[in-house]
Formats: C-alpha cells, structure tokens, sequence
C-alpha cells in the first residue's frame, strides 16, 4: 500500500515490518489453524461472536461519547458521527453469526469479558480518547488490516462448518470494506506522522495493537475451551 504524501515511505514501512509480520503471527495462532484445520470447535465460534459483539458495542458507545463531546464544532462532530454510523450494524452482524451458532440474545447481553478481549477493547477505547490524530488513525489502521484479513480467513473455511450464508455477513461485509478504511487510515498517517517522535508513536500502536489482537483470540481459545 503506498500513499502519495510526505511520510509515504514511512507508512510502506510500518506496514511491511510492524502490522504485516503481526497478521501473520494472529492466523498462525491455534484459533485460526483449528479454523482452517476443520476443528474448531463450536463453543471457541460462540465466543468470537460474543467477545467481539462486546467490543463492537464499547466502540459505537465510544464514537457517540465523542460525538456529543465535538458538538460545538461541526467538522470534529462529522468526524465522530460518521465512525459511528459506518459501525452501527456490526453489533447485529455478531448476533446474527452468533444465532446460528445457537446462542440468544441472553449469551450476549450477560456475557463477562475474557481478559485478552477486555485488553483489546480498553487499548482502543484509549486510543480514540487519549491518542493524537496520527496514533488514532494507526489504531485503525493496525486493527482493520488484521480484521480485513482474518474475516478472509473466516469467510474461505466457515461454509465447510455449515454456517449458512446469510450468518456470515460480518465476514464477508469486512473482508472488503476494510480494505477501503485501511487505505484511509494510511492515507491520512501518511499526512500527519511527519515527525520522529510522531512516527514513534505510530510504531509503538501498531506493535501493541498486533499483542493486543494476538491476545484477544488466545483468549477467547482458553476461555471457551
């Protein structure tokens, strides 16, 4: 992915050493070799869409805190009000995999988090409220590479499990629109990472965020063993 843009070089960079490296270690890790294995169990499938029905819920809670907050002034309220409406269904989209897996409504509503998910959801709730520009857009751009990728995953090996089409959606929804946010995110680092200790910054969120998401599917394997 290249960017036209003062930090370009640095963008490539970061994604060839820091996030691309991170991808591969996640769908190497035993969730996702079980998935393509054809052994994944159906209790570790429930805790996927409980766990990231979870995380979904603090993200939109977080855009419409911030949201309100930017009220007076109109472009940070944009801002704010479209990252809210571009993840309002993910929510239903968890459910909607979880329901043919068997789970109701009950599985979702009372569900406690596993650590490693907590771990995820909080580092990024602490990004979109105490990061600068640059940290925030590489929150994103680290986090939905990754989802770009495993939803892929998910998607090429979930139909010989049975799971009908339609339970699916938020695979096959993420596995192409991410692509699209991931080259926004780029863009936009490219603009604003044009100093060393910008840069650094940009660095240290994309190594945390690949242990963060490592840890969250490490989780979600022991949890719902």
């Amino acid at each position: 992915m290249s960017t036209d843009a003062p930090a370009q070089r640095f963008v490539d960079e970061v994604i060839s050493d820091i996030i691309e490296p991170g991808v591969e270690r996640l769908l190497e890790s035993r969730y996702f070799a079980d998935l393509r294995a054809g052994t994944l169990t159906k209790r570790r499938m429930q805790g996927f869409a409980i766990q990231h029905y979870r995380h979904n819920m603090a993200i939109l809670k977080g855009f419409a805190l911030l949201a309100v907050q930017a009220a007076p002034r109109n472009d940070l309220f944009r801002v704010y009000a479209g990252g809210l409406n571009e993840e309002i269904t993910h929510p239903d989209m968890c459910k909607k995999f979880g329901f043919a897996l068997g789970l109701n409504d009950d599985d979702f509503e009372n569900a406690l988090p596993a650590f490693g998910c907590l771990a995820h959801t909080a580092a990024c709730l602490h990004d979109m409220y105490l990061a600068t520009p640059a940290q925030m857009r590489a929150n994103a751009l680290s986090n939905e590479t990754m989802v770009q990728r495993y939803s892929t995953e998910f998607d090429n090996h979930l139909r010989s499990y049975g799971i009908p089409e339609e339970a699916m959606e938020f695979f096959i929804v993420h596995k192409g629109a991410d692509i699209e946010h991931t080259e926004r995110a780029a863009n936009a680092i490219a603009q604003l990472a044009v100093t060393d200790e910008e840069q650094e910054r940009v660095r240290a969120v994309c190594r945390n965020m690949a242990k963060f998401k490592l840890g969250k599917f490490e989780s979600i394997y022991d949890e719902y063993a």
